[in-house]
């Protein structure tokens, strides 16, 4: 793309018309069927979190057939560069790998006669390792990036999704060779164009124990029960809540104990998510559910006839608060980008793999990759690329600003 992407370049009108652009974005075009091609066959890949290794094997080939120096990096993510030895600095455009949910057969992901793919991680994220390989094979497809500011790095990472508590960002940020040269990042995180994520949402993850000494339901009644102590706990934390604003959430996403219907339980779990605006709320909510843990199991004990319960509150995760002001020099350059496509975004908050760098003071968004979808973390999950090729035009342009800054 030549010198089109030296600094002095701020005309959209003149970048999108310059050879080196319309060269990849007429690519983006001629490659619509590639690009739902590789994308059902990704997603025909199971990737779980913290198993997302065939995946990202997949995505590593991808990359180089590409043309890209890519390797793994020790946590797994998988590192692309468009020009093989460009020393930095870097915008990064990251797309998580892993999935809530996985397929257990190909034929799970599919798509249907009007062209919808449908299937566990289509939308969240096929979407955004798709882009990846759009955006990359497009801009191979141009003249050569001489003269710029800063190099791209094409990154499609790890341990997005629950229990993964965004360790393969955190890895990229703080531990990876990158972390110092990666001056702003570029997250891909499902299809809509109608919201930009520049404030990440804070949020907290617990399991929480209850133990008694179990027994018959008929001859050991009165028995001190976990699974009634969790009952109780549920009930105590949610009628204790404060008041909004600010905007918080929670949810006790799973629940398990005992082994029959006949049997009292002699241990019972379950696993809360908490999220808020303000960062300092979740610890309020995390005091409230020590007290409710508490009373929970008080008032188990002293209803009981025979034994106690006792429990125990064990974090699993934590993902820390933090914006990019909208006056920063990334927030304009999408504003710029957007007015100039005709995309009417708003700014937002939530919780996804920008989290990471925004808290670390890492100019940061999570943008979504272009299409719809829908049903994201249910086996009903779809995706429609009628107007992908508006969001990868948006990444390009983007890019093409943002390397040359």
């Amino acid at each position: 793309m030549g010198a089109l992407f030296t600094s002095t370049v701020r005309d959209l009108d003149l970048l999108a018309s310059s050879k080196g652009v319309k060269d990849a974005l007429h690519q983006l075009s001629r490659d619509k069927q590639w690009i739902n091609e590789k994308h059902l066959e990704l997603c025909r890949i199971p990737s779980p979190t913290f198993q997302e290794q065939r995946r990202a094997d997949w995505m590593l080939a991808a990359f180089r057939q590409l043309g890209c120096e890519a390797k793994v990096d020790q946590a797994g993510n998988v590192i692309a560069f468009l020009t093989p030895g460009a020393p930095g600095p870097y915008v990064a455009v990251t797309a998580h790998l892993d999935t809530v949910l996985a397929p257990r057969t190909a034929e799970d992901v599919r798509t249907e006669p009007d062209g919808t793919f449908q299937g566990p991680g289509v939308s969240d994220n096929g979407a955004g390792l798709a882009a990846l390989l759009a955006v990359v094979r497009a801009l191979k497809s141009a003249p050569g990036l001489e003269g710029l500011t800063a190099s791209p790095v094409f990154i499609a990472n790890v341990g997005e999704e629950g229990d993964g508590n965004l360790c393969g960002m955190r890895y990229l940020c703080t531990e990876s060779p990158l972390a110092r040269k990666i001056k702003s990042y570029i997250v891909l995180d499902g299809p809509t164009l109608e919201s930009v994520t520049n404030r990440a949402l804070a949020s907290r993850r617990f399991e929480i124990a209850i133990q008694g000494a179990g027994g018959h339901s008929w001859v050991d009644f009165g028995q001190a029960n976990p699974i009634h102590a969790i009952a109780r706990l549920i009930t105590i934390f949610a009628e204790n809540l404060p008041a909004s604003p600010p905007r918080y959430s929670f949810n006790f996403g799973l629940i398990e104990g005992g082994v029959s219907i006949n049997a009292i339980p002699s241990s019972a779990r379950t696993r809360l998510d908490i999220r808020a605006e303000d960062e300092a709320l979740l610890e309020r909510l995390s005091v409230i559910l020590d007290a409710a843990l508490t009373r929970a199991c008080e008032w188990e004990n002293e209803n009981a006839t025979l034994g106690k319960v006792s429990g125990k509150i064990r974090p699993t995760g934590s993902r820390p608060g933090g914006q990019i002001d909208e006056s920063s020099p990334l927030i304009a350059t999408i504003r710029r980008v957007d007015e100039y496509l005709g995309i009417r975004a708003r700014f937002d908050t939530a919780s996804t793999d920008a989290n990471i760098p925004l808290n670390l003071g890492t100019p940061a968004v999570a943008i979504g990759a272009g299409g719809s979808g829908g049903g994201a973390h249910t086996a009903a999950e779809w995706y429609k690329p009628e107007g992908r090729d508006l969001g990868l035009k948006r990444l390009v342009l983007l890019l093409a600003v943002l390397l040359s800054e």
